[in-house]
């Protein structure tokens, strides 16, 4: 049973798999380290002040992967699993957005049995690795609580293959999902798979027909929003790529914990920014809220 009647106890609660990346870079050496998109994304909200809760499913012996969270104050509950997800990512080229993606083992997908029953937040941001983490099902029992929901359509485009490697795949429920949420976050190449439109504006607008309020989407460029007549593109100011895995994870989690008190451009800016600090240095965003602010006056 979810509630959501009460005084909000949270600003945002991050649900999704936590996990191992073995990442490989080009002529470069692998390395393995903790991420996911909820690692990533929840580790900024904590920085910049929010109230943060994170509903993952992992083995509950590989606690050092939540830990940096729960000493920043966020409140994570663990859903027990036999085994924490390991991916792997693979640069082919020195073009940081061309990556192969595989999946190495992975806990299963969540249930409305696995978020707390008295669970009260004001945005529920569903951040998944692949489709291997929720369902429609879940979607419909969390909006028919009540909740905002935001979720990352990579949840859903991301499609573990038999021999593990992700492909990007249409997904036939589509309109049906984005119909249920009132924040959807996307990268121009899924947009582009989704909807068969190259052009950014464009595929967002589609997006939001579907039923979207807020779209954002983002590239090598930046992160371009689709809220109603509203379009605006704002541009990442990073000085290298050496961080780019987690980039559109910083900046919908950015966004998000931006827009609880301020107008979506406002927002999409300050995601911007606080992406393009991250993508200076590998691992989640480690920096403060003054530094974001002082990004988003270059």
């Amino acid at each position: 049973m979810i509630s959501s009647n009460k005084e909000p106890q949270y600003d945002i609660t991050f649900i999704g798999h936590v996990c191992f990346d073995e990442i490989t870079p080009f002529r470069g050496e692998t390395s393995i380290s903790p991420g996911s998109a909820v690692l990533c994304g929840a580790m900024v909200s904590t920085r910049i002040g929010a109230r943060t809760a994170v509903i993952t499913k992992m083995n509950p012996d590989d606690e050092t992967i939540v830990k940096p969270l729960r000493d920043l104050g966020a409140d994570v509950y663990v859903v027990p699993a036999d085994v924490t997800t390991i991916s792997r990512v693979v640069h082919a080229s020195s073009d940081v957005d061309e990556r192969q993606l595989f999946m190495i083992q992975d806990p299963g997908p969540f249930t409305a049995a696995d978020i707390p029953p008295d669970l009260t937040t004001k945005i529920v941001h569903l951040a998944g690795i692949s489709d291997h983490e929720f369902t429609l099902e879940l979607i419909k029992d969390l909006r028919a609580a009540g909740y905002n929901l935001s979720l990352d359509l990579q949840s859903f485009v991301r499609v573990v293959g038999g021999d593990g490697e992700i492909i990007f795949s249409d997904v036939l429920q589509k309109t049906e999902i984005v119909a249920q949420l009132d924040f959807v976050k996307l990268d121009a190449f899924e947009a582009r798979v989704l909807t068969g439109l190259e052009d950014i504006p464009s595929a967002g607008r589609s997006v939001s027909s579907w039923g979207a309020p807020e779209v954002l989407i983002t590239d090598k460029r930046g992160v371009t929003l689709i809220s109603g007549d509203i379009v605006h593109h704002a541009p990442f100011t990073n000085r290298n790529q050496s961080g780019r895995t987690g980039r559109g994870d910083t900046t919908m989690a950015a966004y998000l914990t931006r827009r609880i008190t301020h107008s979506p451009i406002e927002a999409v800016r300050f995601a911007a920014a606080t992406a393009s600090i991250k993508m200076e240095t590998p691992g989640p965003f480690s920096k403060e809220l003054t530094d974001v602010e002082s990004r988003m006056l270059m």
